[in-house]
């Protein structure tokens, strides 16, 4: 690791009550000392860990403002090097001017995510954990915050080291066996090999499961609201998104482009878009508002189609059924305060969750919001669980399955067990490249490049 102290502002670039200027780094102390003067008149360099100090914050001998200094000395921080972090009142112009007072007595700038990768390279989080931090600070809900914690906090280490652990256990006995076949070893058998390999095929499998239902919690659902015109898709948006994010009219074609928004559906963001009605239409403007709205529901992870239930279904609505069957749907009979005329049946048979509700009156949210949770599964989540937080584990996880899977088949079908761990090998390598300890410097350079500076 090049052997650098870096620095960068850890609190968002927005006016705050407190800015944080984080120093980290062999001489990270020593540097902290030159701009921070404790009250107490000690020297920052005399400090021991752990400690905070009450002082002034320096440039060129001019007094920037009032601050709080902690001290942490390595290896008992969170890169594992010395960390200085001073923080200031929260104004942009008096944090950025802490950070350059900072970088003028010898620090460098921080690069995206550094401080968490030498976190990572000094053996203070393995690379799964570290993923886990940039969930945690976007998570948006109670349960995808508790599931980045108990990541970070080693759940899914420990249950994917175990996992390797096993593998390693049966390839160490396979391999003896193979290349010292003279020895008076104990022959290593399918019967004793095929318990462990199906235990870890379980295992994994639960942990793809729960990233599956569990990704509409961490990452969000990319949702489209379609219809024809005039069921009340705008006032949907409205009143999803709790202010009138769309014009409503009862002028058919309104809504010309797509408008977005982003809400909270219970525990679910959504990043949730407003489409123009859907209907045959000789209007060129109109006619390039339904082509957008055709294509956002091609790529939508969830389209709520929304009929207008007091009205018997026509050939719009035919066609919006019809574009739903090969997409996760939700159909919504809008206007329930009205008498139904809509084919509930057809509905019904169209779609696996159809909720009644009024767009205009809110009622029915609530009902909505179940069938979302029960479509993704999201109420059979558990955040204590082991949980994969990013798509980067979710394919090692499924490299690991398939190498177990094919180690089974290959028992099953009686190859040679050298054949057999080859597979198991795969899976080992897979899941050490999961928690960083087979994981290329290309691919560790790509994780923290996401991240922001600061962290």
């Amino acid at each position: 690791m090049e052997n650098r102290t870096i620095a960068a502002i850890a609190t968002p670039n927005a006016p705050g009550g407190i800015g944080i200027v984080r120093i980290s780094g062999e001489n990270a102390i020593e540097i902290a000392a030159k701009i921070f003067k404790p009250i107490s008149g000690n020297s920052l360099c005399e400090s021991k860990g752990y400690c905070a100090h009450y002082g002034s914050v320096f440039d060129n001998n001019e007094k920037i403002d009032e601050a709080v200094c902690l001290v942490f000395r390595a290896p008992k921080s969170y890169t594992g090097e010395n960390i200085a972090e001073i923080s200031c009142h929260g104004g942009l112009y008096i944090t950025k001017r802490v950070l350059r007072a900072a970088l003028e007595a010898g620090a460098s700038p921080a690069e995206a995510g550094e401080f968490t990768k030498r976190a990572f390279l000094n053996g203070k989080m393995d690379l799964a954990a570290a993923e886990s931090v940039m969930s945690l600070i976007s998570a948006s809900g109670k349960q995808a915050a508790a599931a980045a914690l108990n990541t970070l906090d080693g759940v899914l280490s420990r249950e994917i080291r175990s996992c390797a652990d096993s593998l390693i256990a049966v390839c160490a006995s396979l391999s003896a066996w193979v290349d010292y076949p003279n020895d008076e070893i104990e022959d290593t058998t399918a019967e004793d090999m095929l318990p462990v390999f199906e235990d870890v095929r379980s295992r994994l499998s639960d942990i793809i499961r729960r990233y599956d239902c569990g990704r509409a919690l961490t990452d969000g659902v990319d949702a489209v609201i379609v219809g024809r015109p005039n069921v009340g898709k705008s006032t949907l948006m409205n009143m999803l998104s709790g202010f009138e994010r769309s014009i409503v009219t009862d002028i058919a074609g309104t809504t010309r482009d797509v408008v977005e928004e982003r809400i909270m559906l219970g525990e679910i963001v959504m990043r949730i878009a407003d489409t123009a009605g859907i209907r045959e239409t000789e209007n060129a403007v109109e006619s390039i508002g339904v082509s957008l709205a055709r294509r956002r529901l091609e790529r939508a992870e969830l389209v709520l189609a929304v009929f207008d239930g007091s009205e018997p279904l026509n050939d719009d609505d035919f066609d919006i059924i019809e574009q739903c069957k090969s997409k996760r749907a939700i159909a919504l009979l809008n206007k329930s305060d009205l008498p139904l005329a809509a084919d509930r049946e057809v509905i019904n048979s169209a779609f696996p969750f159809v909720v009644e509700l009024s767009a205009s009156t809110g009622e029915g949210r609530n009902e909505l919001e179940k069938a979302v949770s029960e479509m993704f599964s999201t109420n059979e989540f558990n955040p204590n669980a082991a949980c994969l937080t990013g798509e980067r584990q979710r394919i090692c996880c499924q490299k690991a399955l398939s190498g177990v899977e094919e180690a089974i088949a290959a028992l099953n079908s009686g190859v040679t067990l050298d054949a057999v761990n080859v597979c198991a090998d795969d899976a080992i390598n897979a899941l050490l490249e999961l928690t960083g300890e087979k994981a290329s410097s290309a691919v560790v350079d790509e994780i923290f490049s996401r991240f922001c500076v600061g962290k």
